[in-house]
């Protein structure tokens, strides 16, 4: 698989070994893996990246460097890197603060048997006892063309490369946010223009997420129910939208919150049932809107679940239950229309603030 950042892996390899760095990749499933996992260097803002199992790499291979192994030592008898130093590193880097245990644990293992099933040698070994972890040496040392190669240090370079075109991507992003911002009262339409593009189905889940909260927030702000404990005493209140922590959070299922109604939204990018009914499950059937990153229609995807229930719970009363736990489905027409909503009371620059504001807090910006 080639694309875009393949020619920068092979700069980086072509540094460290010349002529060999053709045959060096092809004997590589490691890099291989490493290729397939930064498709979205050059794609912008708006291209989901991937940093949890490539930062459980770099903080193994790293930590193999620090250990010396690279130029000599026998890695064999090395008691191993401790778990928590590991994860701590991993948050250091950059887009990492957020980051869960997931690739460390399991994740990146599986993803790479996925991705090479033949191959003898998974990436990561643990032993989970003793929460000491080791990267596997059979897959960064190598012999090619009658000679041993190392790859950690290429591997390093590989991968600050493509954390670098990352960040250079988002600064772009809030820099384009901030021009806009200064001109919000002379182009409103560029604006608005700006936001749709980043409701299209192929942004980065956490562009998408930060844009439908940024967006409902707004909308819902003017709208008023009436609130009170006893009848003369009812009052106003607008409804106001939380958002419960970072985007991809291992949060139970809840992005918003929704005051004073209590509702509980979760944003999703799949169209698989089964991760609608774990997020209900997780709830203990508590009702549940659906914010869904497709531009299928609110019809097609309720009949999708529907199906989906009868398929995986033949009990007729199960699926009711399921399906009546989805208060509500917002598809990307839904929060078109939320924007325009916005847009005729003139409000889009709330959205775009409140976009730049929640992005520099997931990205971690001012901290860096």
């Amino acid at each position: 698989m080639k694309h875009s950042f393949t020619a920068t892996i092979f700069d980086v390899l072509k540094k460290h070994f010349g002529e060999d760095a053709q045959a060096i990749f092809n004997n590589s499933e490691l890099l291989k893996y490493i290729n397939q996992k930064t498709v979205s260097a050059n794609k912008g803002s708006k291209a989901r990246g991937s940093f949890g199992n490539l930062y459980a790499i770099y903080v193994l291979v790293e930590d193999y460097i620090n250990g010396g192994f690279a130029e000599k030592g026998d890695y064999s008898k090395y008691e191993g890197a401790k778990f928590s130093d590991l994860f701590k590193r991993q948050r250091e880097l950059p887009f990492g603060a957020k980051l869960q245990n997931h690739a460390l644990n399991q994740r990146m293992n599986q993803e790479f048997r996925k991705y090479f099933p033949t191959c003898d040698f998974i990436p990561i070994i643990r032993v989970v006892d003793t929460k000491r972890y080791w990267i596997n040496t059979n897959l960064i040392v190598l012999n090619v063309n009658k000679k041993n190669v190392n790859l950690s240090y290429a591997i390093i370079e590989i991968i600050d490369s493509y954390v670098a075109s990352k960040r250079s991507a988002f600064e772009s992003f809030i820099e384009t946010c901030e021009r806009l911002k200064d001109i919000e009262n002379e182009k409103p339409e560029e604006i608005k223009s700006f936001i749709l593009g980043l409701l299209e189905p192929n942004v980065d889940a956490r562009i998408f997420e930060i844009v439908s909260y940024s967006i409902l927030k707004a909308d819902y702000n003017d709208q008023t129910v009436y609130f009170g404990f006893e009848e003369d005493s009812i009052q106003p209140e607008n409804l106001k939208l939380y958002k419960t922590g970072r985007t991809n959070a291992n949060d139970g299922g809840i992005d918003f919150v929704m005051k004073p109604l209590g509702r509980f939204f979760q944003v999703t990018e799949t169209t698989d049932v089964k991760k609608y009914f774990l997020d209900i499950d997780k709830l203990e059937k508590f009702p549940i809107t659906f914010v869904v990153k497709s531009t299928e229609t609110v019809k097609e995807l309720t009949e999708r679940i529907k199906e989906g229930a009868k398929q995986q719970y033949s009990v007729e009363a199960i699926v009711n239950k399921y399906v009546s736990c989805i208060e509500e489905i917002i598809n990307i027409d839904k929060l078109k229309n939320s924007l325009q909503s916005v847009e005729d009371k003139g409000n889009i620059p709330d959205v775009l603030n409140e976009i730049i504001k929640q992005s520099k807090v997931e990205f971690n910006y001012d901290v860096e």
